[in-house]
């Protein structure tokens, strides 16, 4: 870690342990407009006993499917399947209601994931149609410019599904399912630049679609959309290399692949769990232990209790509970989790929410 890493890391442990203990999280949902679904919806999580408050609409906006803060100033971004754009919502931290400030076009079609840069001066965006990525960035009013970055992926079959920064904001690491590979790009966000540095080649009939960042930042778990896998991989942030490490099923061993897809990877807040959703007809959270000493996953359980069709899911900060979108169930459910084993308890806690797609946190004044 360098003095500078050091110093943020410093920082922010001292403000966590002067802040007082946050009881409630507000909780937004990206949604897709069908049916009854209008936009951004919002609602709260009391940490006492999981339960949430009835959902009502932020804002109302096209296919704001999935979701990402700024760091450090009360704004949300979302992409906007439908309509290939980025848009930028101002957040009134008492009511957790958003006013939409710009959009900007995302140059290719169906973006379809989101991140901010740490430093907060830049949106980074994949489209999945458009099998491409774009850096766009903040203004201090917190309105998207026009894109500073465009790559397009090459390829008969490219479908760009996640972007993601790496912990030193160096690289941008895109997750392409039709390619098989995360396509590598150096990263400037002083300039919001991307240029291409090289790649990691999934096992063929992977579809990498979402990944995360272990604890630490030195490993990354990538999951594969098409054949059911969570691939381990080391993380050289000097290089920005990927290695694989481990493949492992999504599925309990005594089920039978029969079609199915996975959709989201998570690291509980403690680094010692890692879950993966299991779309139809499996509809469950695959539960991964990982070792701290020598960074091997094992599979140690599945939930599947309530759950249809899990698209996103997220674990709020302190680590307690995980909230499941249901894309096809129309609601939101909250599990309890297990401390020490990373188990998934049920809490009959659930909300009606149409077309769930993405779960964010942000802390309550």
């Amino acid at each position: 870690m360098n003095n500078r890493s050091f110093l943020a890391a410093f920082l922010l442990a001292t403000l966590a342990a002067s802040a007082p203990a946050q009881d409630k999280f507000r909780v937004y949902l990206g949604t897709y407009s069908k049916g009854d679904s209008k936009g951004i919806y919002q609602c709260e999580l009391n940490l006492a006993d999981g339960s949430l408050t009835p959902p009502t609409l932020a804002v109302e906006a096209s296919d704001p499917s999935f979701l990402a803060f700024h760091p450090n100033k009360p704004f949300l971004y979302a992409v906007n399947e439908d309509k290939a754009s980025i848009s930028s919502f101002a957040i009134d931290t008492k009511t957790g209601t958003l006013t939409f400030l710009n959009s900007q076009p995302s140059q290719g079609g169906a973006p379809c994931h989101l991140v901010v840069d740490p430093t907060g001066k830049n949106v980074l965006a994949a489209n999945y149609s458009g099998g491409s990525c774009i850096s766009l960035p903040i203004g201090s009013d917190g309105k998207l410019g026009a894109a500073t970055s465009f790559q397009q992926h090459q390829g008969k079959r490219i479908h760009g599904h996640a972007i993601h920064v790496d912990p030193n904001n160096k690289f941008a690491l895109c997750c392409d399912l039709g390619l098989d590979q995360v396509v590598i790009y150096r990263f400037d966000h002083a300039k919001g630049l991307l240029k291409p540095h090289g790649a990691f080649d999934t096992p063929k009939g992977t579809g990498p679609r979402h990944f995360a960042w272990s604890k630490d930042g030195k490993m990354a778990f990538i999951n594969g959309e098409s054949n059911l896998t969570l691939i381990a991989c080391d993380y050289d942030s000097d290089s920005g290399v990927l290695k694989q490490r481990q493949v492992l099923s999504t599925l309990p061993k005594d089920v039978e692949r029969k079609g199915g897809s996975t959709a989201e990877t998570v690291v509980h807040p403690s680094g010692k769990f890692v879950y993966v959703s299991n779309r139809n007809p499996y509809n469950s959270i695959a539960v991964f232990a990982l070792n701290s000493k020598d960074g091997t996953l094992t599979a140690v359980g599945h939930q599947g209790t309530g759950i249809k069709t899990p698209r996103n899911f997220a674990i709020e900060p302190t680590g307690n509970y995980m909230l499941v979108a249901n894309q096809s169930g129309g609601n939101v459910i909250v599990f309890k989790i297990d401390q020490d084993t990373g188990a998934l308890t049920p809490t009959d806690i659930s909300i009606q929410v149409a077309n769930p797609v993405c779960v964010r946190f942000m802390a309550m004044d």
